[in-house]
């Protein structure tokens, strides 16, 4: 009989890694300013936030390094799992997705009051449900690209469109070990074709008007590790190769604003069950991380 444990039953931290704040003015320490937003909705995009300590950022690697072995107690509990996507093994990109049901510290990220407060505010102020959880590692000398996309591309079944991701670093992130890149004011272009994610890095490419195509002008996100960059669900994003001496690994949370519905009758994460369209999201794999105060 198996020991594991699937923390998705458990809807609140599990660990002492957050304190959680207790009144309004506790959490007014973890809003993001006017300009932040004002940013936000005008690029697409706001980066900089601080989410974790560095003893916290040892912690999730720590737990990374277990859970990357397939053979792992608790591997059946990942929606997916790609120890290289691309296939290439000059090219290796690890990208998983569900970690958050197999280690405290992947799980009570979820709960980071500084996460959880911007995202209220991003989402209009509105209540934040848990969508889905990711793994992007680029080994150094040999890691792979990140192909321009828009994540919404990939979740259109779930709607409304009232998304958001956010990007957050266990390492150093610099243009030279394949930081982020974003295409500021492309979350206004609309919704465009999916391309494959670590495939051709100028896949989107042909899905672009001219206009579209003159705007494209690549923005790097530099990020120290701990820090994190908030997007819109349509803003066109991408990462390069990591031929550096250093590694770039990354931990991505998605949420949606609470009453996004299901928009199909098929699986929407391996695994889980099914969400008939048209019904809310919700439940122990769509967790409310926060209502607001």
């Amino acid at each position: 009989m198996s020991a594991v444990k699937d923390l998705a039953d458990r809807h609140s931290p599990v660990s002492e890694m957050f304190q959680q704040p207790k009144t309004a003015e506790e959490w007014e320490q973890y809003k993001l300013s006017d300009e932040q937003l004002a940013h936000f909705h005008e690029f697409g995009y706001v980066s900089g936030i601080k989410l974790l300590e560095e003893w916290q950022v040892d912690l999730l690697n720590r737990e990374l390094a277990e859970i990357m072995d397939p053979d792992h107690p608790a591997h059946d509990l990942f929606y997916e799992f790609h120890s290289n996507e691309s296939q290439d093994p000059n090219s290796v990109l690890f990208h998983s997705l569900g970690h958050w049901r197999i280690t405290p510290g992947f799980h009570d990220v979820l709960w980071n009051p500084a996460f959880t407060m911007a995202a209220h505010q991003l989402l209009e102020n509105k209540s934040v449900r848990f969508w889905h959880d990711q793994l992007f590692c680029k080994p150094a000398l040999h890691g792979g690209v990140v192909a321009w996309h828009q994540d919404y591309s990939y979740w259109t079944r779930t709607i409304a469109m009232q998304h958001l991701t956010c990007w957050t670093g266990l390492d150093d992130a610099t243009t030279e070990n394949g930081c982020l890149h974003y295409i500021p004011k492309s979350h206004k272009w609309g919704l465009l074709d999916a391309p494959s994610l670590a495939g051709d890095m100028d896949g989107l490419m042909k899905y672009l008007s001219p206009e579209q195509k003159e705007q494209f002008k690549p923005t790097p996100i530099e990020l120290k590790k701990g820090y994190a960059t908030f997007h819109h669900p349509l803003m066109v994003h991408g990462s390069y190769e990591n031929k550096s001496e250093r590694s770039r690994r990354a931990f991505v949370l998605n949420v949606f604003a609470d009453g996004t519905v299901s928009n199909t009758d098929d699986e929407l994460l391996a695994g889980v069950p099914r969400v008939p369209k048209g019904n809310k999201m919700e439940g122990k794999f769509f967790p409310k991380l926060y209502s607001g105060k």
